[in-house]
């Protein structure tokens, strides 16, 4: 048994983000500073988007991403039930209706298909989520999009450094958001980041995070003079400080080097689960290269001579830190109380009942990788 925990995730910080934040706190700007823009400049470029705008986490983003959208009372947005209740919340926050789709059980991910059926005349956006890191099947959504003239604003929030068709993820559709928490794959403490091509959406994204304030001269009423700005919305303060924007900026500078890890531990945990009757393995897409922000399992329960609560239980007092990504949103109470019902979606709690998520991250070593193998192995297999 390990002597020490291993969480499911976890940061990566050396010397080098150290210094850059402790530049910053230094410097003459805490937040909203030079460090900002440069920020924001790299996660551009990296994905291959003309626009990026940081917010102060990823919840915050997707607001800013469906208020850019238009989105509003009466307007039905559709998006899965198996992510993070931010995927969901973001829709509510704008007096939106959520509308869940069924999920693709190889992927995962929201299916096309199940999206089709739940289009009617009040539905404004799709917001799907690259599950784990892997991408959803973005070409599908998009005919969905033009055949009905929806708005596409991905949850990316697991998929920095993902590609479809080898294409970055961040790049093809009309929003796309990354989370920078820190089990994510770069962090910035908390923050999360809106990518566009669209000018509109970007302008708009600006003003939302800073009150609904801009003091761009082409987009003032009047101009009183240097000091001038103006307020043309309810906005919300989303701000991103530079402290944080310098610590991602380092961090990018990592990026590739994470996921690439991140791929070299998933390869050994497919090579090690992939024979084993009683665990299925994660699929991934043809033409996908998935950034693996979560390497999930599905135990196979009728294999099995236990249930998951106890193969769960088993793994955490082996000091193997598994976790659940995630309890269907549609299950939680605040959802049940609009009228969301269990059993609405049968795939989706169908794949809840059986998942655990594995360790994965950067700073994991071989032997750490083999300690979760054995222990997974052992408890799969013992008789408990």
């Amino acid at each position: 048994m390990r002597e020490l925990y291993l969480p499911y995730g976890r940061q990566y910080i050396d010397e080098s983000d150290i210094e850059s934040v402790i530049n910053v706190l230094k410097s003459e700007y805490l937040t909203t500073g030079p460090m900002l823009a440069k920020f924001e400049e790299k996660v551009s470029q990296y994905v291959g988007s003309k626009y990026a705008v940081a917010f102060s986490n990823g919840t915050a983003a997707l607001h800013g991403a469906c208020f850019a959208a238009g989105i509003s009372e009466g307007d039905e947005v559709i998006t899965t039930s198996l992510t993070f209740a931010a995927s969901a919340n973001c829709i509510r926050y704008m007096g939106g209706t959520v509308v869940f789709a069924d999920i693709n059980e190889q992927t995962y991910n929201i299916d096309p298909v199940e999206i089709e059926k739940c289009i009617t005349d009040k539905t404004k956006a799709i917001i799907p989520v690259h599950f784990t890191g892997q991408p959803v099947d973005i070409d599908a959504i998009h005919k969905l999009a033009k055949k009905y003239n929806l708005i596409v604003i991905e949850d990316g929030a697991h998929a920095l450094g993902a590609t479809y068709k080898g294409q970055k993820i961040g790049s093809i559709s009309d929003m796309t958001m990354f989370s920078f928490h820190p089990v994510k794959h770069i962090t910035t403490g908390e923050g999360g980041i809106i990518t566009t091509d669209n000018k509109e959406y970007y302008e708009k994204l600006l003003q939302f995070r800073s009150h609904g304030i801009t003091r761009d001269i082409g987009l003032l009423n009047e101009n009183h003079g240097p000091w001038y700005y103006e307020m043309k919305f309810l906005g919300y303060n989303y701000r991103m400080t530079d402290i944080q924007a310098a610590l991602g900026i380092s961090q990018m500078d990592k990026l590739d080097a994470f996921i690439l890890r991140r791929r070299e531990i998933v390869s050994m945990y497919n090579e090690a689960f992939v024979n084993i009757k009683e665990i299925t393995v994660p699929h991934q897409l043809n033409d996908t290269n998935s950034s693996w922000h979560l390497y999930v399992i599905q135990l196979e329960i009728g294999q099995l001579n236990t249930t998951r609560k106890e193969i769960f239980e088993e793994l955490q007092k082996r000091n193997i830190g598994v976790n659940v990504h995630y309890i269907p949103i549609h299950t939680m109470p605040y959802y049940q109380g609009l009228g969301y019902q269990i059993g609405s979606l049968p795939k989706t709690e169908r794949l809840y009942e059986k998942i655990i998520s594995l360790p994965l991250f950067p700073a994991m070593t071989d032997n750490d990788v083999h300690d979760v193998i054995g222990a997974v192995k052992e408890v799969i297999k013992g008789d408990l």
